[in-house]
């Protein structure tokens, strides 16, 4: 799962994937991650908010005997299972990958697996908005998809989370990959508006209306049919909005107000870096 990456040359432990830097073949990965996205929300709904897990150094009954075992270090539940899953995923060089940021890069022990050979696609950049990422999750999209409430399922709460919360990260850092891509199209346009410091140009030019609208289109009719309850009556016609476990219009509006806009943001810091040594 951490090793993917296109055309893996076994034995060379070398990765090439320039051929893959297409917007046709980014795009098809973006719609990969749809599903892990919408399943990720739709297992996450089944449990109330549990605002109690986004608090930090939660001081509630059920944390007391945690809290002094495992110092929670000003960081919420869910963080702390967070940066502790990135611990453990970094053994395994999860986040030597271009494709992957760290909600906590500090914390970050060394892998324990041999490092591979990832060839520079990306230019060297510093882009990470994972604190955006975290609070238009807790902010935005936990009071869309969960009712209102505590059920006390706080660890179940903060697995769906982290799964979440990584898949967002993925897919919305994506758009570096997509911001390359564009600029190597393009370079003398890209290249005038990042020394013209034009980021509402660039802003622009990166935004295609019609590949976004077939996006939202796609999620809905998704969340449509990934979201339904299915009994032996049920056929394609039969399927209808009203009996989703989330409502469709809900995951257009997280794509359609959150993960797409932090994405292009994520393609305009990435390309007014990309003139940079």
């Amino acid at each position: 799962y951490f090793d993917r990456m296109s055309n893996h040359q076994v034995g060379e432990k070398r990765f090439e994937y320039k051929e893959s830097l297409s917007l046709d073949n980014l795009r098809n990965t973006l719609i990969r991650l749809e599903e892990t996205i919408i399943f990720g929300i739709i297992e996450r709904s089944q449990f109330k908010q549990n605002s109690i897990v986004y608090q930090k150094n939660p001081t509630q009954k059920e944390f007391e005997v945690a809290s002094t075992t495992t110092p929670f270090h000003n960081l919420s539940f869910v963080q702390h299972i967070l940066c502790e899953t990135e611990k453990v995923h970094a053994l395994v060089r999860r986040y030597t990958s271009p494709e992957e940021h760290a909600f906590f890069p500090d914390q970050l022990p060394a892998p324990i697996l041999p490092a591979l050979d990832f060839p520079p696609v990306l230019h060297k950049n510093t882009v990470n908005i994972n604190q955006e990422i975290w609070s238009a999750y807790v902010d935005r999209i936990v009071p869309i998809l969960a009712a209102e409430g505590d059920d006390s399922n706080y660890g179940s709460t903060a697995v769906c989370d982290v799964m979440i919360l990584q898949a967002l990260s993925k897919r919305i850092h994506y758009g570096k990959f997509v911001a390359e891509a564009k600029f190597q199209e393009q370079p003398e346009l890209y290249t005038k508006l990042i020394k013209a410091n034009d980021r509402e140009e660039i802003m622009n030019t990166l935004t295609n209306l019609v590949v976004e609208r077939k996006l939202l289109n796609r999620v809905q009719m998704k969340a449509t049919f990934y979201g339904a309850d299915i009994t032996e009556a049920t056929s394609a016609e039969s399927l209808s909005p009203d009996s989703c476990k989330v409502p469709p219009p809900f995951v257009r509006k997280i794509y359609q107000e959150i993960i797409i806009p932090l994405t292009k943001l994520v393609e305009v810091e990435y390309l007014m870096q990309r003139l940079g040594e």
